[in-house]
């Protein structure tokens, strides 16, 4: 197996799995389904396309920064009713992360990583972070993202930390991987975007020491 990695950073993202109505949440990293939607857009999938192969990606998220939850207050104007007619006025509260910064690690195939990884550096629609308007700080493509012959926990704990203080490095950071033994069901599986359904998947929160620091190098001659 081989293991590919996104960086999911920016100043707002959004992955909610239990919205309903005028309140829209998010997790306190990203979603199954948020990663898998994301992906599809890097490879211009429809919404109709099986998800087989994605969803069958193993994945693991590296917290390196919690970022913190934060609220918005929206209002939608001629809103469509279920029951017939047009409302003039919606409210709604929608949730967010502010500056947090996530790895993301996926384990499967290096044919199938290799082909996301060339689609992520030029997808063939925007990304953004769970919500349109979440657009990512940072790319999501990294250059050294794609870890032949990897296991997924490895890759996690030895890519450099993606913070941005080395001063507020943490001394451990939480780390949320699938596992089929897992304590916690995710109901984030997902099963077909276009018919909105989805299927539970196991998952295990573990806290490991704080990754290494990236090197940097010296730009001056010697």
């Amino acid at each position: 197996m081989s293991v590919l990695l996104l960086r999911l950073c920016g100043p707002m993202q959004a992955w909610g799995v239990q919205s309903r109505f005028s309140v829209r949440d998010t997790g306190l990293e990203p979603s199954k389904s948020g990663v898998v939607g994301l992906l599809c857009a890097a490879l211009g999938r429809s919404r109709s396309t099986p998800l087989d192969d994605l969803r069958a990606l193993k994945m693991g998220v590296r917290v390196d920064a919690e970022g913190i939850m934060a609220r918005d207050y929206h209002t939608a104007l001629n809103v469509l009713k279920a029951s017939g007619g047009i409302k003039d006025c919606e409210p709604s509260a929608r949730y967010y992360l502010a500056d947090a910064r996530f790895l993301v690690g996926l384990e499967g195939e290096l044919g199938l990583l290799t082909q996301l990884h060339t689609a992520l550096r030029n997808p063939v629609w925007p990304l953004y972070l769970g919500r349109k308007a979440f657009v990512p700080g940072k790319p999501i493509w990294l250059p050294d993202g794609l870890r032949p012959n990897e296991d997924l926990l490895t890759a996690l704990r030895t890519y450099p930390w993606l913070g941005i203080a080395p001063k507020k490095r943490p001394e451990s950071v939480r780390l949320v991987i699938e596992d089929l033994s897992g304590a916690e069901v995710r109901q984030d599986q997902p099963l077909s975007f276009a018919e909105r359904r989805f299927l539970p998947r196991r998952v295990s929160t573990k806290f490991i020491e704080a990754p290494p620091l990236k090197e940097e190098r010296c730009t001056f001659p010697d």
